[in-house]
């Protein structure tokens, strides 16, 4: 792993930790903090060791939203997003991290710490559990600064509050507390901010403890993928393929065996060697340039 200008990330008992790492800007989003970030989740697919993901921020912010420090050229970066499949094609730097993300292998987690304002909330839809400090805000303000959602929230915002109130968050701009952000479902949880990292990974062991890790790989793309299938007739060739392929495996005999030993399972198959031959069953229509 590179050393990182715009994160800090380590690895400690089961779970990478990425931290956003600009405080004295509120974490402001930079196309080298997506860079940075990308290379870190690379990282974290690659390890069996790390189990589930957990970003959060340093200082009083998560991320206040995109550097505006570059004026009117904010949105000219000299950075290259176009696409390796097609040159034409320039990215969104947001949706090629929250791709990425939707792509891990691993449960990931958000601890945000405090304020969370346009690709500062975007970026935590592409999460699965998201906790906040009671401290916390957050705001979808892209209207009130004369351009449109990004990184990819037009697809994950209304997944996760609805349609409606998709449209009125964005629409509006507001600034709303993690109180609100609990009663419209963006949130799973909110805590003490003297707490927030502890209840987080209790809830990320609470995850990883006693599952087995391909099993937990392929729901979380089982579930975010079929969110959007047709028909609950895909989810059913998904799911039959899935518990074929799992029903063969060691780790199913393990967990069968551990549970009528009345013991914790010891589950051997890896992510890096051991998910089924049909996965991925989606195909990315994009590719990064390296």
């Amino acid at each position: 792993m590179e050393e990182y200008k715009t994160i800090h990330f380590q690895e400690d008992e089961s779970i990478g930790y990425i931290t956003l790492n600009r405080p004295e800007k509120l974490n402001a989003f930079t196309v080298t903090m997506m860079s940075e970030m990308l290379d870190a989740f690379d990282h974290i697919d690659s390890k069996d060791s790390i189990k589930a993901v957990i970003i959060t921020g340093e200082g009083r912010a998560f991320c206040a939203g995109a550097d505006l420090s570059s004026g009117g050229e904010t949105f000219n970066s000299g950075f290259d997003t176009s696409d390796a499949f097609n040159a034409d094609f320039k990215r969104d730097s947001g949706g090629i991290l929250t791709l990425r993300m939707f792509n891990c292998l691993k449960p990931i987690l958000i601890a945000c710490n405090g304020d969370a304002v346009g690709i500062g909330a975007s970026l935590q839809l592409a999460a699965d559990i998201r906790v906040a400090s009671t401290t916390a805000r957050y705001g979808f303000v892209f209207a009130k600064r004369g351009i449109v959602p990004d990184a990819c929230s037009s697809w994950f915002l209304p997944r996760i509050v609805g349609i409606s109130k998709a449209l009125e968050l964005c629409f509006s701009g507001e600034i709303f507390s993690a109180e609100d952000a609990l009663k419209f479902g963006l949130v799973n949880y909110t805590v003490e901010p003297s707490n927030l990292m502890m209840e987080t990974k209790k809830i990320a062991y609470k995850l990883i403890s006693n599952t087995a890790p391909v099993s937990v790989a392929l729901t979380r793309h089982m579930i975010w993928d079929m969110s959007s299938a047709p028909s609950p007739e895909e989810a059913h060739i998904l799911d039959s393929k899935s518990i074929n392929s799992r029903g063969a495996s060691e780790d199913a005999v393990e967990g069968v065996m551990s549970f009528l030993e009345k013991r914790k399972a010891k589950y051997v198959n890896k992510i890096s060697s051991d998910m089924p031959s049909f996965f991925p069953w989606r195909k990315s229509m994009f590719k990064e340039k390296k």
